[in-house]
């Protein structure tokens, strides 16, 4: 939205085809949104799958190949857009959705392209406080340590796990996709459980009853905590939490050496670790 005429025109029941005039930064969007219209529609495609190859791990790891892939050219094309239009309202936003669930130095660096002008934005502003969390909880800082209360309301520390490999999971009985991988990372705990790796959960959800239901129904046998407060959660605001489900995987020494590990990409960097 900028100081413009804007016309909106449409109907309520499909906003997803609303024609938006009078902006040039709207404008702008569009034409980049179609610029990555032959990712888009793959992409879909094959979202499209995830429920035909449920169960079968080998097609499921295709499937996820596929869209890793997918997913690296439209980040390349939207860094290609940042730099191209340092001043670009919409650059400003590319980066500010990239940093929900982002890495701390590849945003700084696009970060850093912006000119002054678009870096002092409202946007602009709160994107270098987004960033300067992202930087406290990056891969190679040591982790924030912290205590939460577990089930029992007992007082948990996570540097009490030191000298093993933690995953530190941010999940929600409420959390559709969150529930979905719970399976993924119960197969991953029982196989390398052995092997000198724990897995800590961290709930945002609100209500303990929700919470203790879902830890039963799905059969997580690790340790969780939370102070239910919801997306308030205190140790998911310290981690800059703000999509989920989220994870950390933590060394040994305490330093962070992975992220966002979900479906097959997580077995793979356990099995890459811990062998």
């Amino acid at each position: 939205m900028e100081n413009a005429a804007v016309q909106v025109k449409g109907n309520i029941d499909s906003v997803d085809q609303l024609k938006i005039t009078g902006s040039a930064t709207q404008t702008a969007y569009e034409a980049y949104q179609q610029s990555i219209e032959d990712i888009t529609s793959q992409e879909n495609g094959l979202y499209g799958k995830y429920q035909e190859v449920k169960g079968n791990d080998t097609a499921l790891a295709a499937v996820e190949a596929k869209l890793e892939v997918l997913r690296e050219q439209r980040h390349d094309r939207t860094k290609a857009y940042i730099i191209a239009h340092p001043e670009s309202p919409v650059s400003v936003s590319m980066i500010a959705d990239m940093a929900v669930v982002g890495e701390y130095a590849p945003l700084d660096s696009l970060y850093r392209k912006l000119t002054p002008e678009a870096q002092q934005t409202a946007t602009g502003k709160r994107l270098a406080t987004r960033l300067a969390v992202l930087k406290k909880s990056a891969i190679g800082q040591p982790m924030i340590d912290f205590t939460q209360a577990d089930v029992n309301g007992k007082p948990v520390r996570l540097s009490d796990y030191k000298g093993k490999y933690v995953l530190l999971d941010f999940w929600a009985s409420w959390c559709g996709p969150c529930r979905a991988e719970n399976p993924n990372v119960l197969k991953a705990y029982n196989q390398f459980k052995d092997k000198n790796f724990t897995v800590v959960g961290v709930s945002l959800d609100d209500k303990a009853d929700k919470w203790k239901e879902a830890i039963e129904k799905d059969g997580m046998p690790w340790m969780q905590v939370s102070d239910l407060k919801g997306f308030r959660n205190e140790v998911a605001q310290q981690y800059g939490i703000q999509a989920i489900p989220f994870s950390f995987l933590i060394d040994p020494q305490g330093i962070i050496v992975a992220k966002e590990l979900r479906g097959a990409a997580l077995h793979a960097k356990l099995a890459e670790i811990l062998k």
